[in-house]
């Protein structure tokens, strides 16, 4: 049985699993460090892959085919659409939508499936959805967890964890109207760079996948200060669910 692969984007993501891996061995290709060892006794593949949708489809498909990974998990952080999350709260992915893939007409535009477009390549359905029994075991692992509070927010109350739709685009969500936009039109409890580009990968090599995202910002015109603030803890509260859920991937 391959190992689980498990993508990060920045250096505060991959340090909380990379500090706890044993046996390492490192691989660098295209430019992205891939560390190869056990974590709580699992085999695994951590892969710092950088920011961005095209990073991330490069890291998934060196996971799947030169390490042979047989499910890929992405951990980190993002940004909060759904009013009623709040900083620290963690998002779990049920299904994946690229935000900034479609096409622009005279209205304005229209997010549509990565890859398709109505009038050449038509596609019904919008994103990928996360596979019902890994889905499952991931509800059963993580009923009775208790995360920590978030420190930096000054508050006693433990985050939340949620599951529901991720977005993905190639850009930092700073605004409240699109945060607003983002979470009206198409539902998304969360907004982030990498996860439904991981899924697309993911779906073509008929391998799992599976987002978990702490909040570190609520993507309003304050996040590029709340990130810096919170990015430390939440990206804990991350890896700290990714290691929980080992042994049921």
């Amino acid at each position: 049985m391959g190992p689980v692969g498990v993508l990060c984007a920045i250096p505060q993501e991959f340090a909380f699993l990379a500090d706890n891996l044993a046996n390492a061995e490192i691989t660098e290709r295209a430019g992205m460090a891939f560390h190869a060892g056990r974590l709580d006794g699992h085999r695994v593949v951590l892969a710092r892959a950088g920011m961005g949708k095209v990073n991330a489809a490069i890291a998934a498909t060196l996971l799947i085919e030169r390490f042979g990974c047989r499910l890929l998990l992405f951990s980190g952080i993002a940004g909060g659409l759904d009013p009623e999350l709040s900083i620290g709260d963690v998002v779990i992915a049920e299904h994946v939508v690229q935000h900034d893939a479609g096409y622009t007409s005279e209205e304005g535009f229209v997010v549509y499936q990565a890859g398709h477009l109505p009038f050449f390549s038509p596609h019904d359905g919008l994103g990928h959805a996360a596979d019902d029994a890994l889905m499952a075991r991931v509800r059963a692992a993580l009923a009775d967890l208790t995360l920590n509070p978030i420190s930096a927010a000054g508050s006693d109350r433990p985050p939340r964890l949620h599951f529901g739709r991720v977005l993905t685009g190639d850009q930092f969500v700073n605004s409240g109207t699109l945060r607003e936009r983002l979470f009206r039109e198409l539902g998304g409890a969360a907004v982030e760079m990498e996860g439904a580009a991981m899924a697309q990968a993911c779906n073509a090599f008929g391998v799992p996948w599976l987002v978990v995202r702490a909040l570190s910002d609520l993507a309003g015109s304050q996040s590029h200060f709340d990130f810096r603030q919170f990015v430390d803890e939440v990206s804990l509260s991350s890896a700290l669910i990714v290691r929980r859920l080992l042994p049921v991937l």
